[in-house]
């Protein structure tokens, strides 16, 4: 599948990758707006990818579903590379580890940034919404103990938990 210009309301997307096949989902609301009250991430797909999260391994061979826009200055590699990342730090678990742990929800096998990016898209799930909602709320307290342990505008001080923090799609440089 060829990468896809930004979709609009009503679009019905399609995904045939290695993890899905076969998949569909309708944009239901405007790309980047209609965002549910009370979760309002600092950066939106595009920009985490510009900025470099997963050590650019994420997205590769489920480009065609998102926006070419977006991959336009993304940080993207055939094998993993820690240095791509915005803090330089390993910051990717085996898929297995999700699984096991249960962070994985269908119908987004790739688990919280898929589900980001079709939120972002427009896609709506109302309980699996809910939850991967709920779940990036909890993930401010990450927030707190960077600010809480750093001077301000330390951007070397933990490196690996600011990682983590543009990957959840919060401000890491509080």
């Amino acid at each position: 599948m060829k990468t896809v210009g930004m979709p609009r309301l009503g679009d019905w997307i399609r995904v045939d990758d290695r993890m899905q096949r076969g998949y569909r989902y309708k944009i239901e609301a405007q790309p980047g707006q209609d965002l549910a009250p009370g979760f309002a991430p600092f950066y939106s797909p595009q920009e985490m990818l510009s900025l470099g999260v997963f050590e650019g391994k994420y997205c590769n061979d489920c480009r065609g579903e998102l926006p070419r826009q977006w991959f336009a200055h993304a940080k993207i590699a055939d094998q993993p590379d820690p240095g791509l990342n915005c803090f330089g730090v390993k910051s990717r678990q085996p898929l297995s580890v999700w699984r096991a742990k249960g962070w994985i929800l269908e119908p987004d096998p790739r688990g919280w940034f898929q589900w980001y990016c079709r939120y972002w898209l427009g896609r709506r799930l109302p309980e699996i919404d809910a939850i991967q909602m709920k779940r990036w709320r909890a993930f401010a307290r990450h927030q707190a103990q960077v600010r809480k342990h750093c001077e301000p505008a330390n951007v070397f001080c933990r490196p690996r938990q600011r990682q983590a923090l543009l990957q959840w799609a919060y401000d890491p440089f509080v």
